[in-house]
């Protein structure tokens, strides 16, 4: 027997609300299977629910209700597949747009927390867990310029050989590495396999403090003295997070890790 829901059960089960749904119906969109005729009252099948949900996700591609049903109309399953496709492959960009916005926001949320907490030490120090993170260092660029800033992924895109670039994918987050003496500019990996370049920052606690382009060697320096001299740590490298504080402007946080 075939299982029935009401229109307040169909719009719960693809959140929406019932006169959205109402609103489908009058325009042809998504039909109720069943419209009691004494009543008037709409009820949906699961296969209904699997429409809605449908046009419910293209909704959220920002595209028109009159496009979404002229889609669903279609005839010809080839045509369908080809626009489901598409709309996958916006929704893919949609969520890289937000993943990137996402990681900006918690940069901003995390320096805000610093100062609320007013953890920030003489000299502006200030500590900072940190999980690991996955890298993957510059062939050729040692520091950031205006011109790589603003694109600087895909520099790290035309590093990788073509049957890697599918394999990888970054964080809008980048930085200088400095190790024994040598700098070069980096991003972080959300997904990577191995290549050359490639290195895993430790997880761990780190001191930190913001600096600027000006004055980030001594900033870098001082903050050397302190692992030594207070967490007897002694620093294999360094890292300088970019933050973005400016359309032609950024700053640094500099980190060195002193306890894992």
């Amino acid at each position: 027997m075939k299982q029935y829901f009401t229109i307040g059960e169909a719009a719960k089960a693809v959140r929406t609300t019932a006169e959205t749904l109402r609103h489908y119906d009058r325009i042809g969109l998504v039909k109720p299977s069943r419209t009691d005729e004494w009543t008037n009252y709409r009820y949906y099948t699961e296969q209904d629910i699997v429409r809605l949900n449908t046009v419910r996700a293209l909704q959220l591609m920002d595209l028109p209700l009159r496009e979404i049903k002229k889609v669903l109309e279609y005839e010809d399953l080839e045509k369908i597949v080809e626009f489901l496709g598409e709309a996958e492959r916006r929704a893919d960009e949609k969520i890289a747009a937000l993943q990137n916005s996402r990681s900006k926001i918690r940069l901003a949320k995390e320096s805000y927390e610093r100062k609320l907490q007013d953890r920030s030490r003489p000299g502006g120090i200030f500590l900072r867990e940190i999980p690991e993170r996955v890298i993957l260092l510059s062939d050729t660029l040692e520091t950031p310029t205006l011109d790589t800033l603003w694109n600087y992924l895909s520099h790290f895109y035309r590093k990788l050989s073509p049957d890697l670039k599918d394999r990888f994918s970054f964080e809008d987050l980048a930085g200088i590495y400095t190790e024994k003496g040598a700098a070069k500019l980096f991003a972080v990996c959300v997904r990577w396999a191995e290549t050359d370049g490639l290195k895993v920052l430790p997880g761990g606690t780190y001191l930190c403090a913001d600096c600027t382009e000006e004055n980030r060697t001594q900033v870098l320096e001082e903050l050397i003295r302190t692992a030594k001299a207070e967490y007897g740590a002694d620093p294999a490298f360094t890292v300088q997070l970019i933050v973005v504080s400016g359309i032609l402007h950024w700053n640094y946080e500099a980190q060195i890790l002193i306890g894992r």
